[in-house]
């Protein structure tokens, strides 16, 4: 099974009211930003660096279906974007991003 993932802030996922799950770029940018696990560490040392406590989700590509493309955004590498909220049962967890020694984000394997 192919798994994505999605960084939100731990506050913004403690908030997060019932039902499809519709982060802000979906009305923004028409998509919801998501990595590979290869990609994870790096986009959250290139975005989220500032950040205090962020928030991994694990989403299943099978039940996103046809809103999950993968895309090139201009870096020469596929990043998938959701095209449309993203449903309860396509999450198949959530764990806290942590920091090595040097303070950089480090995505470890646990699932």
């Amino acid at each position: 099974m192919r798994r994505v993932y999605h960084m939100l802030s731990k506050a913004a996922y403690e908030s997060l009211p019932p039902g499809p799950y519709r982060h802000p770029s979906l009305e923004t940018e028409g998509f919801v930003h998501c990595s590979n696990r290869d990609q994870v560490a790096w986009a959250a040392n290139k975005f989220y660096a500032g950040e205090l406590d962020m928030v991994v989700l694990t989403l299943d590509a099978n039940c996103l279906g046809v809103l999950l493309k993968d895309e090139d955004p201009g870096c020469g590498r596929l990043f998938p974007h959701v095209y449309g909220p993203i449903e309860r049962d396509a999450i198949l967890g959530a764990q806290p991003l942590r920091r090595d020694g040097a303070g950089h984000w480090e995505f470890p394997r646990i699932e």
